[in-house]
């Protein structure tokens, strides 16, 4: 399986870095390709709202040169995309929010009958990395993901949110268990 993760967080070398990393350890080791992106220092815009992306159905239509049109060139050549972030108030990094916004331009006609995705059928995951617990914190971010899958005709494949962080040290074995189950149960 060709395996894209993005990761959000500003901090290369954090708690999301650090469990990312696990996870694709265990995904190479079940011998998936997988390609990372660290999103951080790349050139990415936010949405316009200009919809001309609309006029390019069969492409990655968006208008502007950043560094986004190639992520989501790359999302719409992989089986599986990975998104991982650390939750900032109660959502995604502004880093992996922007590419999110962006995947507007792989999907045209949403709520007709002749609704087309560049990504349709391919497998999206999350992982979220957190400060505190899972009530009244991390469920929003979840819910939000959850709805992405509908536009972009994808499978839902899994979630896995790690609280209570503090910093990878910290991390016990436990915790790599969870990003070995997590990698596993998104590949079958």
């Amino acid at each position: 399986m060709k395996i894209l993760t993005l990761q959000g967080s500003a901090r290369k070398k954090g708690n999301t870095a650090t469990v990312l990393g696990w996870v694709e350890e265990e995904l190479s080791r079940q011998g998936h390709e997988v390609t990372g992106i660290y999103l951080h220092g790349k050139n990415l815009n936010g949405c316009m709202g200009c919809a001309r992306c609309k006029d390019v159905p069969d492409d990655v239509g968006c208008v502007q040169k950043d560094d986004i049109p190639d992520i989501l060139s790359r999302m719409a050549g992989s089986d599986l995309v990975i998104f991982a972030s650390p939750l900032y108030f109660w959502g995604v990094s502004a880093q992996l929010k922007a590419v999110i916004d962006r995947t507007y331009s792989l999907y045209t006609r949403f709520h007709e009958p002749d609704h087309a995705s560049l990504l349709e059928g391919r497998r999206q995951a999350l992982l979220v990395t957190g400060g505190g617990g899972w009530d009244n914190n991390a469920e929003a971010a979840f819910t939000a993901f959850g709805r992405m899958q509908k536009p972009h005709k994808t499978i839902h494949s899994g979630t896995l949110y790690i609280g209570k962080c503090t910093t990878p040290a910290e991390m016990d074995a436990s915790v790599r268990e969870q990003a070995a189950a997590f990698a596993l149960q998104i590949t079958t």
